[in-house]
């Protein structure tokens, strides 16, 4: 993770949070004014409180999973394997349970960590997606298996097509032979319950695989897409995609909101109002990296929303 995303969870508190939405007007921090898609964060019915831990439902479905999902890539980093697994499950008992990973995060690395942090009754207590870059339903096939054995699973609750940024990848996902039908195989057979996709190049190739999943009788549980405070000042994705995701009732994965540190090098926010703006939007959780187990506690705090204002 990232130093300012550290310092972030080191150093953000629940006062810091309340001193935020009680100077936003419905819930809303200063930075979403004019914001008509974020002003609805969620329904009363959609959003659920455990502790400090806030929980959305994933789009039409009935799964609920924590406001704040752990990034898979971080988990991979740590040069003690070890150090991963406690990580993990420190998220876990802090009431996080949406639990982000790729099949091509460090070589597979990521995946066996978690696999490993998800034993001892853990497994039963997420909410977990992994995603493949296959293209071809051999290859898409292939890295299902791999990543289940990797994750100690049997199956996963949410299986993604990895970083859909070109728009013939639609094209060659959903032709005769491509990774669709390895996909939806593995659906059938119990080994993927959910399903969705990634991407973060052009908000006009979300629209375009959602257009050719339609096409195909497929209407995606779940999308992943950057949203965060400088989104809407070039090819927005929650202008053009999340209005439609929550239309659909499709489970909003939010990421990048701090943009890969680039925003927090202008100086004009802090980590913790990005996060204020990617979780005020309709999103079901904002994943974000975590490399460092004590900054866990503060991370509870920070996501202890009040709950009447989300009743709002």
């Amino acid at each position: 993770m990232d130093i300012n995303r550290r310092d972030f969870l080191k150093t953000a508190s629940i006062s810091g949070l309340a001193a935020g939405l009680a100077a936003s007007e419905g819930f809303l921090s200063p930075l979403l004014a004019g914001n008509e898609t974020a002003q609805k964060p969620s329904t009363t019915e959609q959003t659920t409180r455990n502790g400090d831990m806030i929980y959305r439902s994933l789009g039409r479905t009935k799964e609920k999973v924590s406001v704040i999902g752990l990034g898979g890539h971080h988990i991979g980093r740590q040069k003690d394997e070890q150090e991963s697994i406690k990580i993990i499950r420190s998220a876990i008992d802090r009431g996080i349970n949406f639990m982000d990973n790729c099949w091509d995060y460090h070589n597979g690395g990521s995946e066996i960590r978690m696999g490993k942090a998800l034993q001892d009754g853990y497994r039963e207590k997420v909410f977990l997606m992994t995603k493949i870059d296959g293209r071809t339903k051999e290859s898409a096939a292939k890295q299902i298996d791999e990543s289940l054995k990797r994750l100690q699973t049997d199956r996963v609750d949410l299986m993604q097509f990895h970083e859909i940024i070109r728009l013939e990848d639609p094209d060659r996902i959903f032709t005769k032979g491509g990774a669709a039908e390895a996909v939806f195989e593995a659906q059938k057979a119990g080994k993927v319950r959910y399903i969705g996709f990634t991407g973060h190049k052009d908000p006009l190739v979300h629209l375009r695989m959602l257009e050719i999943a339609a096409q195909n009788g497929l209407r995606f549980d779940a999308v992943q897409l950057p949203l965060n405070v400088m989104d809407a000042h070039f090819r927005s994705f929650e202008r053009a995609v999340l209005p439609k995701l929550v239309q659909n009732q499709i489970g909003v994965l939010g990421m990048k909101a701090m943009g890969d540190q680039i925003i927090l090098k202008s100086n004009t926010v802090k980590p913790i109002e990005c996060l204020h703006y990617a979780m005020n939007l309709p999103t079901s959780t904002v994943i974000t990296g975590i490399d460092r187990r004590f900054s866990f506690r503060d991370a509870a705090r920070t996501l202890q929303f009040t709950h009447s204002r989300i009743q709002k």
